[in-house]
């Protein structure tokens, strides 16, 4: 149990309590704040904790390609630490003000790695089972998915934080944000992250045209002050989407089934029908129903 004041430093180490699914309020959030606190002092960067998790999560699909069931139990512990230190670096990251525009971009990748090699992985292992490499089809269906779904839900979420406020909004940004951050960058590592970013950013906004008006009749009017009412009155309706449908397509939402098929010896086919077919099903009907959302704040004419 935290006292009062360590309570209300773990709640600033947080985005928002309220983007935050079951999983990560009760384990992953609480477990990263004691690592977070614990490296605050060392020199320990957000970044090098980014780097850190890459590594780990990516250990994850050479050890489910494995038939030795303590081996496939390893690699989800080491997916389950890599998490963890998914939320250390951002974390961290509050504690300390040690924050990058570099570190944020690259934090996001940080998940794409850990999947596209677990689904590289269960590709050749379909391939060592069935002696075929048609796998790979489905596999790369199901990486393309899994892009697509992470990217809408990173983008909901970080819109939710708009709308609770402008300091916690600031990483919600538009296409030409992302385009001068890429003309500015100077780092060779830096523009091949942002130039990838801007191909992010830009399905992001694609596939919300309801939202994107949304936005821009708010900012003509209002600019980034918001009225309350129409700040709560959005949240509360986001929450409720995301609870009830987006966190499906979370680390968590995925991974829940993801670590049942593996550690039960399920054909690993089956994730891929999942991703494909069920998580798909899922993105749609959260991009019908957040453009629903985003419908109700726009004039009728609109």
């Amino acid at each position: 149990m935290m006292n009062g004041t360590l309570n209300r430093e773990y709640e600033a180490s947080l985005k928002s309590i309220e983007t935050e699914n079951y999983p990560d309020r009760w384990f992953y959030r609480p477990v990263g704040f004691r690592i977070a606190k614990a490296l605050r002092n060392t020199g320990v960067t957000p970044n090098m904790v980014t780097i850190v998790s890459i590594f780990v999560g990516a250990a994850a699909g050479p050890l489910f390609y494995r038939d030795d069931f303590r081996l496939v139990l390893l690699g989800v512990v080491c997916l389950i630490i890599a998490n963890i230190l998914d939320c250390v670096d951002g974390q961290l990251a509050r504690l300390t003000g040690i924050k990058s525009e570099i570190g944020r971009v690259l934090d996001g990748f940080a998940g794409d790695v850990w999947f596209t090699l677990i689904y590289v992985f269960l590709a050749l292992k379909l391939k060592s089972e069935y002696g075929t490499g048609l796998f790979f089809i489905p596999a790369v269906i199901s990486g393309v998915s899994h892009l697509v779904q992470a990217n809408v839900t990173d983008y909901y979420k970080t819109l939710h934080l708009y709308f609770v406020s402008k300091e916690k909004g600031r990483e919600f940004q538009g296409i030409d944000e992302v385009r001068a951050q890429y003309r500015m960058n100077k780092s060779l590592a830096g523009k091949v992250l942002f130039f990838f970013y801007i191909g992010y950013t830009s399905l992001q906004e694609s596939v919300t045209p309801k939202l994107q008006l949304m936005m821009r009749r708010f900012r003509s009017k209002y600019g980034d002050d918001l009225p309350d009412e129409i700040r709560t009155g959005f949240r509360r309706q986001s929450e409720r989407l995301m609870k009830r449908v987006i966190d499906f397509m979370t680390f968590n939402g995925r991974t829940i089934v993801l670590f049942a098929i593996v550690l039960t010896g399920t054909p690993v086919w089956v994730y891929f029908l999942y991703e494909a077919v069920v998580l798909n099903a899922v993105l749609a009907i959260s991009i019908y129903k957040h453009e629903k959302i985003c419908a109700s704040f726009l004039p009728a004419d609109d």
